[in-house]
């Protein structure tokens, strides 16, 4: 089955018909959650601070909703009219741009604190108009990026390279737009669960963090193995004391209330029945 980047420009491709599809199929809604929270793992950031972040190739909003969820506030660009639509049906809160990541991202020196990317670098290993250069448009996108971060953020892209070249394309444009860093593997030895995630850091030199090991279960996903920690297999899935609230559940809505609050966005009054909101979708 061939990849959406190889079927047409994702402009075309996520079409309203497929913007739909994809922002309703309960295991795309699952990989892109599991994929977003290990990029904010990754990412590193300070606890207990609302960061703001960037989402490159946003989509429909799946990530950028996980990016609230953990109390960042975003802004997000991608490429498709018709994902950008479905994410403003779907009342989202960040901010979102139209904007062709190969043309650069065009936002004032130092402006976010980190960035995230959910299965959209490789586009611009294609050429899909004329004049399209890859490692041209890989150069304006990283160099305009770099400068976009605060010095010290990370920006974290989970990929899915075709070869190895596309892949030490994407590394020298980085490298050269001044990144450092590397590539992270998750589950390298599954077929099913490996993630690859290239991890930059913006003005400073840091060690890249270790992939996370395992094996893959009847499900297709991958289970960790030691010496990754019991502590850290529960923070990771969500299991034991940091588990979070079930998503649209009780506590889980008057949390994100209180977070729309702090971002001073209006919110509904509490219902007189069961003392939370029936306010907007959120």
């Amino acid at each position: 089955m061939s990849r959406p980047e190889q079927v047409a420009p994702a402009d075309v491709y996520y079409n309203e018909e497929e913007a739909h599809k994809y922002t309703t199929n309960t295991h795309i809604i699952d990989v892109q959650k599991r994929m977003t929270e290990r990029a904010i793992e990754l990412l590193a950031l300070p606890e207990d601070s609302t960061c703001f972040l960037l989402d490159i190739g946003c989509g429909s909003g799946l990530s950028g909703e996980e990016l609230s969820e953990n109390g960042h506030v975003w802004v997000g660009l991608d490429l498709s009219p018709s994902m950008l639509n479905v994410a403003l049906e779907r009342e989202v809160d960040g901010d979102l741009f139209l904007q062709d990541m190969g043309q650069g991202v065009g936002f004032r020196p130092g402006s976010f604190d980190g960035a995230i990317s959910i299965s959209a670098l490789q586009w611009l290993c294609n050429a899909d108009q004329r004049g399209h250069v890859p490692h041209k448009r890989l150069a304006r996108f990283f160099g305009t990026l770099y400068a976009a971060l605060a010095r010290g953020a990370r920006a974290v892209f989970q990929l899915y390279p075709q070869t190895p070249q596309q892949m030490g394309m994407i590394t020298a444009a980085a490298m050269k737009a001044g990144f450092t860093g590397g590539l992270v593997v998750d589950f390298p030895n599954s077929t099913r669960a490996k993630k690859m995630f290239l991890c930059l850091f913006a003005g400073v030199a840091a060690e890249v963090p270790k992939g996370l090991d395992g094996t893959e279960g009847e499900d297709g996903q991958a289970g960790p193995s030691m010496p990754y920690s019991r502590k850290d297999r529960d923070a990771h899935f969500g299991k034991g004391k940091g588990k979070k609230a079930a998503t649209k559940s009780r506590d889980w809505i008057a949390d994100k209330k209180e977070r729309r609050k702090r971002q001073g966005k209006d919110v509904r009054p509490d219902s007189a029945y069961s003392g939370r909101s029936r306010g907007p979708k959120f």
